[in-house]
């Protein structure tokens, strides 16, 4: 793969975990949503700002995840981002789980991401300046 376009830092609570300290599956689609709004953050693209002022807003259109090794208590994450797709209405964008300090992969995902109308919940195009912001 590439090199991502955004790395993020994720520690594992008590909150992510089942009883045996090991995140339950739902905790990883956690951490991939913080890493994309972190993401998209860092280009400028606040997401209730983009709804208040453009009156869209991103959703997750599609989700494929794959767990390759648990992720437990403790555990200090780095969640990479690669943006795979960006057309005008969605991007697809490839997600990596690593352990902190090497290279042991834990999961992957690949979310397809719609902007849509805030009121009738319709495919619309994104916003050029949004799109400049998300290329660079």
């Amino acid at each position: 793969m590439s090199q991502p376009v955004f790395s993020w830092p994720v520690r594992v609570y008590w909150e992510d975990t089942d009883a045996g300290g090991v995140v339950y599956h739902a905790g990883y689609v956690r951490f991939y949503e913080r890493a994309r709004t972190e993401w998209l953050r860092s280009r400028g693209v606040i997401q209730s700002r983009m709804s208040a002022e453009h009156g869209l807003m991103f959703v997750l259109y599609g989700l494929q995840l794959r767990f390759l090794r648990p992720a437990r208590l403790d555990d200090l994450l780095d969640v990479r981002l690669y943006l795979k797709t960006l057309t005008r209405t969605r991007m697809v964008i490839d997600h990596e789980l690593y352990q902190s300090g090497d290279r042991t992969q834990l999961g992957q995902a690949t979310a397809e991401v719609a902007c849509i109308s805030a009121e009738t919940f319709k495919p619309r195009p994104i916003p050029t300046d949004i799109v400049k912001e998300l290329q660079a």
